[in-house]
C-alpha cells in the first residue's frame, strides 16, 4: 500500500493529478459571450514558496470573479467548530478504539501523542474528524501554510480588488461527504493518513514543484490512477462532487463575464473530471501558458 496511500494523502491535502498531456494548471473554457478559466489548486504552501504560476496572475486579472469549491471569506471559525462539535463526533456509548480496531488504537495513539493531541480529545472524534485533524496539524508542523494556499491568496486578493467571490458548494456539503462514509472505510481513510505522514514531506515538495512548472509528466508519475485503489473514497470525494459542480460552471459559461474558478486540481482531469465531463458537453478547454 505505500506509494498508493502517500499520493492520495497528497490529494487529500494538496492536490491530484494531471494528465501528462498538461502543460499548465490553469485551463480556458470559451462560452459565447465569456471565458471561464478552470484552475487546479494547491490548498497548502509554505509561506517561503508561496509564490503562485503566473498562469494564476492572467486568469485573475482576466476574470471579473472568484469562484472556489467554497468561499472561504464566509466561513466563520466558530460556526465550523460548532459544525464539528455537532457532526464531528462519535455517538455516546460508542468508542474510537472499538470503532477502528486495538492495533490502529494504537498507532493512531502514538501520532496523536507525538502531534500534541491528548487521547481524551480524540477519543470523542469519528475517525474522518481525528485523521483530518491529524493531517492538518503534520502539515503545520512540516511549515506548509494555509493562510499561504492557494484559495487563501486569492480570496484576500479578491476582497481588496472588491471582486465578488461564490462557493460551489457548502461546508456541510464538503464535510458531510467523509461524515457520510462507512465506520469501516472512515476506519481505512484514518489507516491510509496514519500509515504514510511520516513520508509525506518529500513527496510534497516533488508535487509543489512539478505543479508549479505544469510539469505534467511529472504529476501523472506521482499521481497516478492508483487513487482508485479506494474507490468508494474517490467516488464521494471527486467523481460525486464533480457531476455536482459541472451544472453550476456551465451555467456561468452562458454569463456576459468572465470568471475564474478554482478547485483541488485532482477534480480536473481522468475519467470523470471537470475537464472530461465538459468536453462530453461540447466544451473545449485550452491550457493556459
Amino acid at each position: 500500500m505505500g506509494r498508493k496511500t502517500r499520493r492520495w494523502l497528497l490529494a487529500l491535502g494538496l492536490l491530484g493529478s494531471l494528465t501528462a498531456h498538461a502543460g499548465s494548471p490553469v485551463w480556458a473554457i470559451h462560452g459565447d459571450h465569456n471565458t471561464v478559466y478552470l484552475a487546479g489548486s494547491v490548498h497548502l504552501l509554505k509561506a517561503n514558496d508561496s509564490r503562485l504560476p503566473a498562469a494564476f496572475d492572467h486568469a485573475y486579472g482576466g476574470s471579473k470573479a472568484l469562484v472556489m469549491e467554497l468561499d472561504i471569506s464566509k466561513i466563520d471559525q466558530m460556526e465550523m467548530a460548532g459544525w464539528m462539535m455537532e457532526h464531528g463526533m462519535l455517538k455516546e456509548g460508542t468508542t474510537l478504539r472499538a470503532t477502528i480496531g486495538e492495533d490502529r488504537y494504537r498507532r493512531v495513539s502514538a501520532e496523536a501523542a507525538r502531534l500534541g493531541i491528548p487521547m481524551e480529545a480524540a477519543d470523542m472524534l469519528q475517525p474522518w474528524a481525528l485523521g483530518l485533524q491529524l493531517i492538518e496539524l503534520q502539515y503545520m508542523k512540516l511549515g506548509f501554510d494555509p493562510q499561504q494556499g492557494v484559495e487563501q491568496q486569492l480570496q484576500q486578493r479578491a476582497q481588496a480588488d472588491g471582486k465578488p467571490i461564490s462557493g460551489l458548494e457548502t461546508m456541510d456539503e464538503q464535510l458531510g461527504v467523509l461524515q457520510g462514509m462507512s465506520y469501516p472505510d472512515q476506519a481505512r481513510f484514518l489507516d491510509m493518513i496514519v500509515t504514510e505522514m511520516h513520508d509525506v514531506e518529500s513527496e510534497t515538495q516533488s508535487v509543489v514543484t512539478a505543479w508549479r512548472t505544469g510539469d505534467g509528466a511529472k504529476l501523472a508519475a506521482l499521481l497516478s490512477d492508483e487513487y482508485k485503489s479506494f474507490p468508494a473514497l474517490y467516488r464521494l470525494l471527486v467523481t460525486d462532487r464533480n457531476k455536482r459542480w459541472v451544472p453550476q460552471i456551465e451555467k456561468l459559461l452562458h454569463g456576459n463575464q468572465d470568471y475564474f474558478v478554482v478547485v483541488g486540481a485532482l477534480h480536473l482531469v481522468g475519467d470523470g473530471g471537470l475537464l472530461d465531463l465538459m468536453r462530453r458537453d461540447g466544451y473545449k478547454a485550452e491550457s493556459l501558458n
